[in-house]
């Protein structure tokens, strides 16, 4: 009798199914591919393209199309397209970096509201009445107080920079805090959770081994969502002119230069509105595939 060998394949990882799921949502792989490209592009692209996107050049202002501008030029005579590519690095590390602070304080509300019955109704109060205030007329008051101080703390860039990112994250959280405190409220019945309590497990590595990993699905869906969000947002604060100075453009900067000339020269508002469109449609389409391919009841269709 001959001995067989029988080879034993390895548990395949549950992120391969994930991945597997999300490869048959066509349009979270072209937004996907279409924000990787932007990635690159706003990247790489100034290591390639490296003109100078302050750089004024009076004898050049207002050209079109060319090959030394292949976006034209503006009113100052700088390169368009130095610009596109400086201000995409601004705007998308501002929606990142806001979606990373609205999803922290999110996730922390949301944890708590659901875990500890004490705190629910303060927390849910407090996260209702966020919900009711006006975010835009909050955000342009937090702007127009805090600006100065900021700014000259750390500097007109950073202190902008701080100053949005905050503004924005602080604003966004809410919804991200209600998904999360429903997904708490359904594990804290589930078997394992009441199983890990029994045997006294305390409540902060209960919420740390046993409750965030299984709501991390959720999050990751409602972080995607909230860099779309944040973008926006950052936009049209510099599209009202309270955004970053002028000399530091964004996409939303870049649409308030082009207002005044927009008849004349269409193309400077097209450009950028595209850019955030574009932008902000993959990372909606990502969101949309991450929903889908995070839920075990499609995954395993």
């Amino acid at each position: 009798m001959t001995d067989m060998t029988v080879k034993i394949r390895p548990p395949r990882s549950q992120w391969w199914d994930v991945w597997d799921q999300f490869k048959t949502h066509k349009g979270a792989l072209i937004g996907l591919t279409i924000f990787v490209i932007i990635l690159a592009a706003i990247f790489i692209g100034p290591l390639i393209w490296d003109m100078a996107p302050t750089y004024v050049d009076l004898r050049a202002r207002n050209k079109g199309f060319s090959a030394a501008h292949p976006f034209g030029t503006d009113q100052l005579g700088r390169d368009i397209l130095a610009r596109m590519l400086a201000g995409g690095k601004v705007s998308i590390a501002v929606g990142l970096t806001a979606m990373g602070l609205s999803i922290v304080l999110g996730t922390l509300i949301g944890v708590l509201a659901g875990y500890f019955r004490r705190l629910e109704g303060p927390l849910m109060r407090l996260t209702d009445l966020f919900l009711a205030l006006p975010l835009l007329p909050l955000l342009l008051l937090m702007v127009t107080l805090f600006r100065d101080p900021l700014s000259k703390s750390f500097g007109p860039e950073g202190g902008i920079f701080l100053l949005i990112v905050t503004a924005i994250g602080a604003t966004s959280w809410m919804q991200t805090a209600r998904i999360v405190r429903g997904e708490v409220l359904a594990l804290k019945e589930r078997e394992f959770v009441l199983a890990a309590r029994s045997i006294g497990t305390p409540a902060h590595r209960m919420v740390l081994r046993h409750v965030l990993p299984n709501v991390l699905s959720p999050i990751m869906v409602s972080a995607t969502l909230g860099i779309a969000s944040a973008i926006i947002t950052e936009s049209a604060l510099s599209f009202l002119g309270l955004g970053f100075p002028p000399d530091f453009p964004t996409w939303g900067r870049l649409l308030f230069d082009a207002v005044d000339q927009m008849q004349l020269y269409p193309s400077r508002v097209i450009l950028p509105g595209l850019a955030i469109s574009l932008t902000v449609l993959s990372v909606n389409y990502i969101g949309d595939g991450l929903r889908d391919a995070l839920d075990p009841r499609i995954r395993g269709r």
